[in-house]
Formats: structure tokens, C-alpha cells, sequence
């Protein structure tokens, strides 16, 4: 009994020391590292993290650990422009996401970083060129947008006016652009296939706002076996459907004329087939192509059901779009993308429910490549960064009503359309958003087809709708409601 008692002293001491030493050592790696919280043994800041609460207390640079990872956050507009622009150089590697992780697992385990170096440099390029030669910005994309937002304007117009929830329609006419791009076809909107790959779409995209897929994304060890299980699950049925467009791709192809994306990628596959390090492979296309099917969907979506909610409340905001609608377009041809710059208030509108929902508070965790000394600290090199997108969409020098949707924050004293800092729902810099001129085009053209055939009303008092997020991590997802579409 006495033996047990030393050996657990003993035990005790040494535990005692080890953590002593690791306070030490961390204490001497983070002396010049941003301030912060206090981590937990294991679990670090998970438990507490908050970001405006942080900033007010810390500053604009400080330091959290999600587990044992060191994470720097940045805030305020100043503070993330510094970091993706002037020194986007050292701030421009993607930091880890846990889905790119799966991603890559259940496609080629041997190939890791395409979301880094060469490899990313080479396949944005091509994403990029690829997007504008099909039409990014010019007639060809903006006629699948308008196809599409009249199908879905008939689906409305089925509804007789009746309340319904508005998620599936918009992911099912979203998607269909990105399919048109990606896949070369729409797909019909009762199509069973499709609404299974949709509805795994949508889950995914909430999962990956839950506090266990932000731990895992800075902690693979973290991440409980559950939710990981069912990551790579809906993962793995979303690329064998890939996989089948594909193959069926290759099956069919003319390297002559090229329908869409994929045959892109797999002429530009054949020409690099005797580069034995070429960045075009199978895995790169599957990876490539479920990245933009699953950012071309669940984003725009989502901004445009949180945005008619919006509109919900605020009925003047709408009324003043339906005339500068009727006044700019009327009611006998369908809107188109030259309108935009006829339209300050809309666009005005559109800004600023992209501002205001926040759609991805906490931005895409970026990493630096180099040790860096960046305002007044020492950033040490592979360091996590998150640029908290929240901090500058609601950054009280830039906007007057930080935490109030105003369209005026977009208008300039005479109504004109006025460009604001504070509009980064893409990020900036280096990584912004390859797909960010696609999803303006398609918020613009979406919502302004809807208001001149619709006027949205609410089941329920207006006053009931909490325009708070049901979920905020990786994106910020608007509370299940209902409205009706009453023709004009």
C-alpha cells in the first residue's frame, strides 16, 4: 500500500514537471507572439473561443489554440488587408481543412497539397481561364443563368401563391449553373439522383460549420469518429457521382470541341500525359471538379434564401426594388447583367445582404509560409491564420449601421452605387474566390427574375422572423422559414 502511495507521488511529480516544462518552453516559443487567452491542457480555446470578445480584449492580432494548434487570428479591415494584400506573398498558403483531408484520402491517399505550391498555382490558373473561355462574365454563362432562373420562376408559379420553404429550390437552381459549367447539362429538378447529391450537399456544408469539424480542421486527432465517418461518407457519394460524369466524359470525347470543364480538364490531361509531373491527373480532377460543384451550390444558395428573408423583413427595401426593376427592365424581357450598373439600389441591396448574413464569419484558414514579423509580433512560419471576414464586413470605420442591414451603406449621397471597403465576402487577395464573378452574376440575376414576377409575402408575422443564424462556424446558415411567391 505504501509502494502505491510513492509510485503515485512519484507519478504526480513528474506529471507536475513535464507540464511545467511545456509552460516553459511554450512560454519562451511565444514570447513575441500575438496575445490571448489562456489555453486548457488539450483542448486549448475551443471551450471559450469568441472572436469580437477576443478582439476587444486582445486587439486586432491575436493568438488561440483550437487543441494543441497554434492559431492567429486576424481583425478588422486594416489588420486582414495588410495580411492578403501587402504581404500576400506570406500569408497565401491554405491553411488545413479536415474535407480536403477526406477529399484526397478517398481519391489518391499518395497525393497530398493541392491546395498549395505549384500544384494550386497551376490548377486556379487553368479553373480561372477555363471559367472566362466558357463565358465567366460574357453571354454564354449569363444565358445558362437566365434558363435557369426562369425554371425556377415556372416552379414558383406552380406554387399558387402558398407558403413553402424556399432551401431546395434555390440549391436545386443554383447547382444546375455550376452542373452546366462543370458537367455540360442541367438536371431536372424532380430528378431523384440529383435531389439525393443535393440534400448530401446541403448536410455537408452544415456539418462543416459544426464545433467538431472547426476542432478537426485544426486537430485531425480531434475529430470524433462519428462525424469524420460521416464526412467521408457523403464525400465518397458525391465523387463517385463525379467519377460516372467522368467516365462517361472520356467515353465521348472530342479533344476538338469541348463541352464544359471537364473535357477541358481532360484535353489538358492528354497534352501533359508524357509529363511525368504534371499537376492534371484523375485525382486532381475529381478534386477540382467537387470543389466547385460543392462551393458553386451551397454558397449562392444559401445567400439567396437568407436574402428574400431579409427582404421579408423589410418590406421597403423590397418595394424599391420592384421599381427600379420595373423602371430599368419592366416586365416583357428578362433581366440581364448589363442592368446591374442602371440599378444602384438593387445592387446596393445585394451588397449588403452578403455583408449583413456574414455568410463565412470565419473565412478559410489561410497559413504562412515564413516566419513573419507582423504588427509589432513574430508570426512563426506554418502558423494557422484566420481572417475573421466577420470583423470586416462589420467594421464600425467602414460602416455606419455595422449590425443593421442598410442598402445605404452601398449608396453614396445621390443614390449612385458606392464601392465599400468593408465588402470582402470573397476573401481578398490571392485566394479569393475563383468562382466570385459566377456567384455576383448569379445573385444579381437570380434575385432580380424572382422580384419582377414575385412579390414575397410571410405566413406569419414578419416579426417572429429571427434573422440570427440557426448555425455559425464555417458558414452561417438562416433559420428554417417559409414565404409565399404572389405574382405580380
Amino acid at each position: 500500500m505504501e509502494l502505491f502511495g510513492v509510485t503515485a507521488l512519484l507519478l504526480i511529480i513528474c506529471a507536475v514537471f513535464i507540464l511545467a516544462t511545456i509552460v516553459r518552453t511554450r512560454r519562451q516559443e511565444t514570447a513575441r507572439l500575438p496575445p490571448g487567452p489562456t489555453p486548457l491542457p488539450i483542448l486549448g480555446n475551443i471551450l471559450q473561443f469568441s472572436g469580437k470578445e477576443f478582439a476587444e480584449k486582445y486587439g486586432s492580432v491575436y493568438t488561440v489554440y483550437m487543441g494543441m494548434e497554434r492559431i492567429v487570428v486576424l481583425c478588422g479591415y486594416d489588420t486582414v488587408k495588410s495580411a492578403l494584400i501587402e504581404h500576400g506573398d506570406v500569408f497565401g498558403a491554405r491553411g488545413h481543412l479536415v474535407y480536403q483531408d477526406i477529399l484526397q484520402e478517398n481519391v489518391r491517399p499518395s497525393v497530398r497539397q493541392l491546395n498549395n505550391g505549384e500544384r494550386w498555382k497551376q490548377l486556379r490558373r487553368f479553373s480561372l481561364t477555363t471559367l472566362r473561355n466558357f463565358g465567366m462574365g460574357k453571354r454564354s454563362i449569363e444565358e445558362r443563368i437566365q434558363e435557369e432562373a426562369h425554371f425556377l420562376t415556372e416552379e414558383f408559379r406552380k406554387t399558387n401563391g402558398q407558403p413553402v420553404d424556399p432551401t431546395y429550390y434555390f440549391s436545386k437552381a443554383v447547382s444546375n449553373v455550376i452542373s452546366s459549367v462543370v458537367f455540360g447539362n442541367r438536371f431536372e429538378y424532380e430528378d431523384k439522383e440529383y435531389l439525393r447529391l443535393l440534400n448530401l450537399l446541403n448536410q455537408l456544408f452544415r456539418d462543416f460549420s459544426s464545433v467538431w469539424a472547426q476542432v478537426g480542421n485544426a486537430n485531425d486527432h480531434l475529430l470524433l469518429p462519428g462525424p469524420y465517418k460521416a464526412f467521408s461518407k457523403a464525400i465518397d457519394e458525391i465523387l463517385k457521382f463525379i467519377a460516372e460524369k467522368v467516365k462517361l466524359h472520356q467515353e465521348s470525347l472530342d479533344p476538338n470541341s469541348p463541352r464544359d470543364f471537364i473535357d477541358c480538364f481532360l484535353v489538358k490531361m492528354e497534352q501533359e500525359k508524357s509529363n511525368p509531373d504534371t499537376e492534371f491527373h484523375m485525382t486532381a480532377i475529381m478534386n477540382t471538379t467537387f470543389d466547385m460543384f460543392f462551393a458553386g451550390t451551397e454558397t449562392v444558395s444559401t445567400t439567396l434564401r437568407y436574402g428574400l428573408m431579409i427582404l421579408l423583413k423589410h418590406p421597403d427595401v423590397e418595394e424599391r426594388i420592384h421599381q427600379e426593376i420595373d423602371q430599368v427592365i419592366g416586365r416583357n424581357r428578362a433581366p440581364c447583367i448589363e442592368d446591374r450598373s442602371r440599378m444602384p439600389y438593387t445592387d446596393a441591396a445585394i451588397h449588403e445582404i452578403q455583408r449583413f448574413i456574414d455568410l463565412a464569419p470565419l473565412g478559410v484558414p489561410h497559413k504562412v509560409t515564413q516566419d513573419i514579423e507582423f504588427k509589432d509580433y513574430v508570426i512563426p512560419k506554418d502558423t494557422t491564420i484566420y481572417t475573421l471576414l466577420s470583423s470586416v464586413l462589420q467594421d464600425p470605420t467602414l460602416c455606419k449601421y455595422p449590425h443593421e442591414f442598410n442598402p445605404g451603406h452601398f449608396l453614396d449621397s445621390e443614390g449612385k452605387f458606392c464601392k465599400n471597403d468593408a465588402y470582402m465576402p470573397f476573401s481578398s487577395g490571392k485566394r479569393i474566390c475563383v468562382g466570385e464573378g459566377l456567384a455576383r452574376m448569379e445573385l444579381f440575376l437570380f434575385l432580380t427574375t424572382i422580384l419582377q414576377n414575385f412579390t414575397l409575402r410571410s405566413p406569419v408575422d414578419t416579426g417572429k422572423l429571427d434573422l440570427t443564424p440557426e448555425i455559425s462556424g464555417f458558414g452561417n446558415f438562416p433559420r428554417p422559414y417559409q414565404l409565399s411567391f404572389v405574382p405580380r
